[in-house]
């Protein structure tokens, strides 16, 4: 399944199913008993997966909504967002660094995430912000110490991610939760896709455009740890709950590493394709104030 949130006339977010290519389920309009807010549904998705499917099928007419005709906003908004440093080959060695023996695990706060086609906004005290396409994971069940042969299973699933850092702010200290967290710096989507469509998430195509121009094309093969094994490591330490979110790190080609550097400015498109996930695209606002 394909599961997502759109903008309805009162701006609110409600969840929402993709039926066809160019048609969304909404799905508390198809069945009020359904959870308005998909966090609530990846709450309780194995309860209500079997509903939602014959849903999609049946597709009533009343609780349809043309793709074309709404915004879509993020699919979730996410209680944690643990970010991956320097987890694929390519970019350890674009950055000069050795592979790391453990993951390099940062926060990126909630007020970052925004949705498919929103902006991403440059804020006034960074002149270095960057891309960074990255394979996100949503957990579906609260765990613990999770074993890394029973990790994939607390998969809910996985969407797109851009892990807007900047760099400048970034690199002022040891610490990159700043420079990671301004407001727009985490557009996901376009879509949680379920994890029984992604039946292995370390074989997945990674590419980045900006403005048309290809800039980081990669897979998810070459991640230093994968999925299972992040997932292990992390609920040994903190318990994860349905809808955390992991980006998982990017791979080489980030902005910053480039000869001269690329970083993004008003009016640039930028947009995150990974195979299986569909396409995540954002253009670039001009600056706001600090923050």
């Amino acid at each position: 399944m394909r599961l997502g949130s759109y903008y309805d006339g009162d701006g609110a977010l409600r969840a929402c199913a993709l039926v066809r290519e160019a048609t969304l389920l909404d799905l508390g309009a198809a069945d009020e008993s359904l959870p308005l807010h998909l966090l609530t549904v990846v709450n309780h998705l194995d309860d209500l997966t079997p509903r939602i499917i014959q849903l999609i099928r049946e597709a009533p007419a009343d609780a349809c909504v043309p793709l074309d005709a709404v915004q879509l906003g993020p699919p979730i908004r996410p209680g944690k967002i643990i970010g991956i440093g320097l987890n694929y080959r390519d970019h350890a060695a674009e950055t000069g660094q050795a592979l790391p023996e453990f993951p390099t695990v940062f926060a990126k706060f909630p007020n970052a995430v925004t949705g498919p086609s929103e902006p991403i906004r440059l804020p006034a005290s960074s002149a270095q912000v960057d891309y960074e396409g990255e394979l996100g994971v949503v957990i579906g069940r609260r765990s613990r110490a999770v074993p890394q042969s029973e990790a994939l299973a607390v998969v809910a699933g996985y969407v797109i991610v851009n892990d807007v850092s900047a760099r400048d702010v970034q690199n002022r200290t040891s610490q990159w939760t700043l420079g990671k967290s301004f407001d727009s710096f985490a557009p996901i989507g376009p879509f949680l896709v379920t994890a029984d469509e992604i039946p292995d998430p370390q074989q997945l195509a990674l590419a980045v455009r900006v403005n048309g121009e290809l800039v980081q094309d990669s897979t998810t093969a070459n991640m230093v740890f994968s999925v299972a094994e992040l997932v292990c490591l992390l609920s040994e330490v903190i318990t994860l709950e349905p809808g955390d979110l992991i980006a998982t790190g990017t791979p080489g080609g980030v902005g910053a590493a480039r000869v001269p550097p690329l970083f993004l400015r008003d009016g640039d498109i930028v947009e995150v394709a990974i195979e299986g996930l569909g396409s995540l695209r954002n253009p670039v606002a001009a600056a706001l104030g600090v923050g």
